[in-house]
């Protein structure tokens, strides 16, 4: 039987530790590695979550952060084409300037006819990226690492919507997942030469003598130190150092032509600074690794401001010892994770059941949980974009926002509708098509029930006591009381289509919004 873990059983101080402290182990139950999925990947399985509880913290958390045993399906080269936007060759170019001298407009039309079909194929092939992503978060048996490279897509935001590349995009995605839960530093390396970021800040542009200071700007502002730990002229000598850091077709290329050579200073470094030197700048600042902390538990943890001086003095402490685990680790990620996912802070009652779940989350918690049918992938990316997180398409170049945005009246709307299409089949107006063969079939989830609690056969009490407690991490009196109404007024019985529409009452709840 499913027993409340000792954690419960203790009256909690009303704040989370201040410092690293490891969670003591037996403390770890069902409902931290329940927590522990929802937080470090999209939710779990009954199954999943009690083969978690009886593995114990650390090899829970070591399983979730050292996922390279774990076999997964590799990401081909080919899945997408690479050039439905390549460059005009040399004799086409030689061909368009041609037709322009002459004023051949028939000419000209057919290039513009041409570029004009092939932006229609990379739209199209934009979308297909965005499918194959959603499914791989659904169904990847590393969760950590997707869950990490969605982070790094709203921490390095960049959006198709200015690229027009969708290859450009997608192998972003894939930089992103190959570093998801490697070095911090390196992946700034990557950055300053990734053409899809290079076009996003308009750094292409940028050459010796006329400077652009976006990407210079963004680098520190936004992916590295945050506001008030740079200065306007840092920033200048930062877009210097990153001239003639370009791309061509789907490569980067460093034009030394256009390299400002000349001396620099940046976050008090000198010399003959390239953009290398300028990362390495940024690196040896400790705001770096504060900056980048705050931005893990932000998303892991609790939706604190950036700023520490809106922001409790325990959770500063917190903050900053992570910041002192990434420092010592070299900027590495996973020592920083599982020092977080091990601390009795993460596992304190004012943390779980209290951060409101991302569109994706939701999505994909709903389909990696409840074991939905997907359905139809299309509608599910288009839910995402109703609920405010188009993915590939961030807003700006800060990404999300999260937290409370993420609910409103409208989306609230959307969010019960997607989970009773993914329940049921039904939309708004009308029904899938393949609803009938894709019923959902919960008897999974009932079947876990009864291995962890044989005795709760035959008890709907029992059953709605931990559907609810699987669903939302706790059983509050009144939803109780009404779901078990709903089940005697049905039979009495739980099974089937009362499962199905337990289910939908239960993801209507407000607390199923948070995980």
């Amino acid at each position: 039987m499913i027993q409340a873990s000792p954690s419960q059983a203790a009256e909690p101080p009303a704040l989370p530790p201040a410092t690293l402290e490891t969670l003591p182990k037996h403390q770890f139950g069902f409902d931290q590695a329940r927590h522990l999925l929802w937080r470090a990947g999209f939710g779990g399985t009954p199954e999943q979550i009690q083969l978690l509880a009886s593995w114990g913290l650390d090899k829970a958390v070591d399983y979730l952060v050292d996922p390279s045993d774990i076999p997964v399906e590799e990401v081909r080269e080919d899945l997408f084409a690479s050039d439905i936007m390549e460059p005009l060759s040399d004799l086409e170019r030689r061909r368009y300037r041609a037709a322009q001298a002459r004023g051949d407009e028939e000419e000209i039309a057919r290039f513009r006819a041409m570029r004009q079909r092939r932006q229609r194929d990379d739209r199209q092939q934009i979308r297909r990226v965005q499918l194959w992503w959603l499914e791989r978060m659904i169904e990847t048996p590393r969760p950590l690492e997707e869950k990490m490279t969605l982070f790094w897509h709203g921490h390095f935001a960049t959006s198709y919507r200015k690229i027009e590349d969708s290859w450009h995009m997608f192998r972003q995605n894939q930089m992103f997942r190959s570093k998801a839960l490697g070095n911090f530093g390196e992946l700034l390396f990557a950055i300053i030469r990734d053409p899809a970021m290079i076009v996003y800040l308009d750094n292409q542009t940028s050459r010796v003598g006329a400077p652009n200071e976006n990407l210079a700007r963004e680098l520190m502002e936004l992916f590295s130190l945050g506001e008030g730990n740079y200065t306007e002229q840092d920033i200048k000598e930062g877009a210097r150092a990153l001239t003639g850091y370009t791309y061509e077709d789907d490569a980067f290329v460093f034009q030394d032509n256009n390299h400002d050579k000349g001396s620099k200073s940046i976050l008090g470094a000198r010399g003959q600074m390239d953009g290398d030197d300028f990362v390495t700048a940024i690196l040896q600042k400790r705001e770096c690794s504060r900056f980048m902390a705050r931005k893990l538990y932000r998303f892991f943890v609790g939706d604190v401001p950036m700023d520490p001086e809106r922001t409790s003095r325990e959770q500063n402490r917190f903050i900053d010892q992570l910041a002192g685990v990434m420092l010592r680790s070299r900027y590495e990620i996973a020592p920083v994770l599982k020092s977080l996912f091990r601390s009795a802070h993460f596992y304190h009652e004012s943390i779980v059941g209290q951060q409101i779940k991302s569109p994706v989350q939701l999505v994909v918690g709903a389909a990696r949980s409840l074991l939905t049918p997907t359905r139809d992938l299309n509608v599910l990316v288009d839910a995402l974009d109703l609920m405010g997180q188009n993915i590939l398409f961030p807003p700006s170049v800060k990404g999300w926002d999260g937290g409370r945005s993420w609910i409103n009246t409208s989306t609230m709307f959307v969010r019960q509708n997607i989970l009773s299409y993914m329940l049921t089949g039904r939309m708004p107006v009308g029904t899938d098509r393949n609803a009938r063969e894709e019923r959902y079939d919960g008897e999974a989830l009932l079947a876990s029930l009864l291995a962890a609690d044989p005795a709760a056969k035959g008890d709907p009490k029992r059953v709605v006591e931990y559907l609810l407690r699987f669903t939302t991490g706790r059983s509050p009196t009144g939803a109780r009381d009404e779901l078990e109404a709903f089940v005697a007024s049905h039979g009495g019985r739980v099974s089937g289509d009362i499962l199905t529409a337990l289910l939908l009452l239960i993801t209507a709840m407000p607390e199923y919004q948070l995980c």
